[in-house]
């Protein structure tokens, strides 16, 4: 007998309780920083077919949403005929899994009475796997590290320990990364638990009742909000920093009865370096950018992400083929999202955002060569830092905030724990957020130095170093980013968005994330906001009167 609308309802929520159950036990069983203290993860629950049906609230969109379509690829891939209890599967191939080989996703067949009825599955971020590491300087994938297709990672409750062994030789942070597979697996087997038990309670032999009622309830709602847009097609084009010159990103977007449709065509071809992008996640945060204005009230699964289609021409940079180098995926991918709003602005021109700084400020850092003798000074770790987010059409930009990509912001007392560095500040950047009758978010200032007599390198691939992000309807832009080494014998010295550095004893690396653009003109933000910006160190007393006209 087909269980009930409500009871349906109850099993969907109880569905979003053991994902996000998934989510917290891979972030308290981790050992990298990056998931433990950024939430740099996925979790989710799958059916048998492998459509997703519910994901955690904990966890990126370059995670969740390439998740979604990495278990259908890996369920295919494998048949569930030929999986057996205690299976788990894994890859870290950038075309199926999550755009760059840093990202394990893992998958576990879910069984009742001897047959597959679902999957659980994660993903989260490993700091290092060999190559030239986190950089952007690889020449193709086999630079950037460890490619592992797609395998048994455990065969009927066995672990691999050949494959471990590989993982373990071919990383700087061989304990770190073996401790995070194993939080990994942990969350698969902790959904698996409770999904069985709760198909135990409900006396389900399947899920296929509750998955077309996911779905199916998903797809209409998600419909109805696209059938309520103005329907046409709309272009937008977005100047990027790129690597040593600028890269043009193009997007065409299409709303119709069917859905909406958007394509990458015209976009500039795929660099030599790093900063290349897997079309699985150009798509994830394309398709989570729409999501967040168009029924954001919808939970994500399957039914409300199957009406978004994204294209794009092979081989341009927003949808490169193997073999070319992604280790920097998210410089580009994360922009995207600013990318479409351009398209989308046009559409509803008085509910998308001003543009932020978007692409997340990763600060990879690990040992210098001079130490490689000694075991004793390695390290590997990734450090995660935002700007400001974009003016909303009735409120200012956030601070400091991951838009995005969701990813928290390192912590500098755990940082200092795990390595040989030092923050010397990180505070609020004055004046980074764009003027507008709503203030762009506001970037942040960073300074690290090595402790004592160490050095480290440091990995940069950043954007809004070059091209700062544009306000909406009369607001101004927002703050580009700035790096520089400051050395005790030698001038200051700029850095570049991109490329390898040597931060000596000594030397001090200071970090200035982007603002956000304001929205709306200047001189009609209310008085009593310019004066609290002030108050609170926002804005200069200079910029309150230069820029707003306000008697300070």
């Amino acid at each position: 007998m087909k269980p009930s609308d409500t009871t349906l309802q109850v099993m969907w929520n109880r569905l979003l309780a053991i994902v996000e159950e998934q989510g917290q036990a891979l972030v308290r069983a981790a050992f990298s920083p990056i998931v433990r203290e950024c939430g740099d993860i996925s979790a989710g629950v799958f059916d048998a077919g492998g459509r997703m049906l519910a994901q955690a609230v904990t966890g990126t969109p370059g995670h969740i949403n390439t998740m979604a379509a990495a278990v259908r690829t890996l369920q295919k891939h494998f048949g569930n005929s030929n999986m057996k209890p205690g299976d788990i599967y894994l890859t870290n191939d950038p075309w199926i899994a999550s755009g760059h080989l840093n990202d394990f996703l893992l998958m576990m067949p879910v069984f009742r009475n001897n047959v597959v009825v679902g999957f659980t599955s994660c993903t989260s971020h490993l700091v290092d796997l060999g190559g030239l590491g986190m950089g952007p300087e690889g020449s193709d994938i086999y630079d950037e590290g460890l490619l592992i297709p797609p395998c048994r990672l455990v065969s009927q409750g066995r672990v691999n320990e050949l494959l471990m062994d590989i993982v373990r030789a071919n990383s700087r942070e061989p304990v770190a990364n073996e401790g995070d597979i194993y939080a990994l697996i942990a969350c698969c087997e902790a959904g698996a638990a409770r999904l069985s038990g709760m198909m135990a309670e409900f006396d389900l032999e399947t899920l296929d009742a509750l998955s077309e009622y996911i779905i199916g309830t998903s797809r209409s709602a998600t419909m109805n909000a696209i059938r309520a847009l103005p329907h046409g097609t709309w272009q937008s084009a977005l100047i990027c920093d790129g690597y040593a010159s600028d890269i043009r990103l193009c997007a065409g977007l299409t709303i119709s009865d069917d859905g909406i449709l958007v394509d990458f065509a015209g976009t500039d071809g795929c660099t030599d370096k790093g900063i290349n992008v897997p079309l699985n996640y150009a798509t994830a945060y394309t398709v989570f950018a729409l999501r967040c204005l168009i029924g954001p009230e919808i939970p994500n699964n399957a039914g409300s992400l199957e009406p978004f289609r994204v294209v794009a021409p092979p081989g341009c940079i927003l949808n490169a083929q193997p073999p070319s180098p992604v280790a920097m995926r998210h410089t580009l991918g994360q922009m995207t999202p600013d990318l479409v709003y351009g398209c989308l602005s046009q559409a509803l021109p008085d509910a998308v955002p001003a543009e932020g700084a978007s692409c997340m400020y990763d600060l990879p850092l690990r040992h210098t060569t001079d130490a490689a003798s000694d075991p004793g000074r390695h390290f590997a770790l990734e450090l995660v830092f935002n700007g400001g987010t974009g003016a909303r059409p009735a409120l200012d930009g956030l601070s400091a905030t991951a838009f995005p990509s969701g990813v928290w912001g390192s912590q500098i007392e755990t940082t200092e724990a795990a390595a040989p560095v030092l923050f010397h500040k990180r505070e609020l950047r004055e004046d980074s957020g764009g003027a507008g009758t709503c203030r762009g978010g506001l970037g942040q200032r960073i300074e690290i130095s090595p402790a004592g007599e160490d050095a480290f390198l440091v990995f940069l691939s950043v954007e809004r170093m070059r091209n700062a992000a544009s306000g909406r309807r009369g607001g101004q832009a927002g703050a580009s980013g700035r790096i520089r080494r400051i050395r005790p014998d030698a001038p200051d010295e700029d850095l570049p968005g991109k490329g390898t550095f040597r931060i000596g004893s000594g030397e001090t690396l200071i970090f200035e994330t982007p603002g956000g653009g304001g929205y709306g003109p200047a001189a009609e933000r209310p008085r009593k906001a310019v004066l609290d910006d002030v108050t609170a160190g926002f804005i200069s007393p200079d910029a309150a009167r230069t820029i707003y006209g306000a008697d300070i």
